[in-house]
């Protein structure tokens, strides 16, 4: 016993992640509903990483700004990640139209009477922006607002570049310290991770294994064969543009997708992704400090795919078609509502009802949807977070940067 409790140790955290996920599904497979039980660990877990998540996004992103030599390079690296965003957000919420409509898991599902529910009204570019720049910083934080959270700590950090280097250098250190003092809080987090993302699994399967039949098990395999094509275009970008192995990138990333799946949560796992661009992809810094929290916030792959599919799933049940005028404004309207997802579990599906309001469909659908969600939204989570990762390996690239600090 001692012989594999010592072996156990020397594991890696990726490898003890995964043996408690696997211990945790054949649990819930064994004991069904009764493994919800232990959900409240699996919650603990999720909590914790939320707690060092939001000052860890604020205080990494200044550090990374700071360091930069000037706003131009800053420029430089917020043009290139963003017009990946563009890209891969367009390309997954048009996947998850074409597979729904091409498996029309809809077609049949028998509808009762509508869900009268207010969600209020699809926001506005122009209302979109504005919510992005906080009017109380401390409410921010205090709210959890990630978004205006990031927009404040680029925008401070933009400033800094603006003193003189005298002045700058103390901030530096300063930023530089207090995030490596919270990177080593999710140091100590992490050491529950295995247990954690355990209870969660089990959880899981013991609550919606028996939900995977007819329709909805029609569009879980949709939104599953939507990102399953999400993740070749991921690795043929990282082929032919960043000319990298996509054996090597999953297999270095691996440990990620593993928290991804289990805590359904962008901003949880960015404490996970930041570890594993560092230690095992050895991104520079100053690139992967940007990108990714930003990228948790901003870039929404998974949860693309998903709202275009619950949107066309909820219209095929209600015998709605839809013409190539209406798909652009799915598109549109699709790109606003994935960046205001929130990152947290859940916060995609609430973007999903607001979609399904916004085209006047019954709501019965996406809320019958919510009983399975979990399942959807692990595959949603791993491909924001695996958008993230790859996005932050091209900049790199392109920068000529990776394995290298960048100045």
């Amino acid at each position: 016993m001692t012989s594999l409790y010592a072996r156990y140790r020397k594991l890696s955290l990726g490898l003890k992640i995964l043996i408690f996920m696997g211990i945790g599904i054949v649990a819930g497979l064994v004991f069904g509903e009764r493994a919800v039980i232990v959900k409240p660990l699996g919650d603990l877990f999720i909590r914790l990483l939320l707690m060092a998540a939001i000052p860890l996004v604020f205080f990494n992103l200044l550090a990374a700004i700071s360091n930069l030599n000037d706003v131009g390079l800053l420029g430089r690296l917020g043009i290139k990640i963003f017009a990946y965003y563009l890209l891969t957000t367009t390309a997954a919420l048009t996947l998850g139209l074409a597979i729904t409509s091409w498996i029309q898991p809809g077609r049949g599902f028998e509808l009762s009477e509508p869900v009268s529910e207010e969600l209020g009204a699809v926001p506005g570019v122009v209302d979109v922006v504005l919510e992005l720049v906080p009017t109380n910083i401390v409410q921010a934080f205090a709210e959890g607002n990630v978004a205006q959270i990031v927009v404040f700590a680029v925008l401070l950090g933009v400033a800094s570049l603006m003193l003189g280097d005298a002045r700058r250098e103390p901030l530096q250190k300063l930023f530089g310290s207090i995030a490596e003092l919270l990177r080593m809080l999710v140091a100590l987090i992490l050491r529950f991770g295995p247990v954690g993302i355990g209870a969660l699994a089990a959880a899981s399967v013991g609550e919606y294994g028996s939900k995977l039949f007819g329709p909805l098990a029609l569009f879980i395999g949709s939104v599953w064969a939507a990102q399953l094509l999400m993740v070749i275009l991921y690795m043929l970008l990282l082929t032919f543009v960043g000319r990298m192995s996509p054996l090597t990138f999953l297999k270095e990333t691996g440990p990620l997708y593993a928290t991804t799946a289990a805590t359904c949560s962008s901003l949880a796992s960015l404490t996970v992704a930041l570890d594993v661009a560092e230690k095992r992809l050895k991104l520079p810094e100053a690139i992967y400090s940007f990108t990714l929290p930003l990228g948790a916030q901003f870039n929404k792959d998974g949860t693309s795919v998903m709202l275009s599919a619950i949107l066309l799933f909820t219209a095929q049940a209600a015998g709605v078609e839809f013409t190539l005028a209406s798909a652009i404004t799915i598109l549109l309207i699709g790109l606003i509502l994935s960046e205001g997802s929130g990152g947290i579990p859940g916060g995609g599906l609430v973007a999903a009802l607001i979609f399904v309001q916004a085209f006047q469909l019954p709501l019965e659908i996406a809320a019958m949807v919510g009983g399975i969600y979990r399942l959807i939204d692990m595959g949603s989570t791993t491909i924001n977070c695996m958008g993230d990762m790859v996005g932050t390996v091209l900049v790199a690239k392109s920068e000529g940067a990776a394995g290298a600090p960048v100045t």
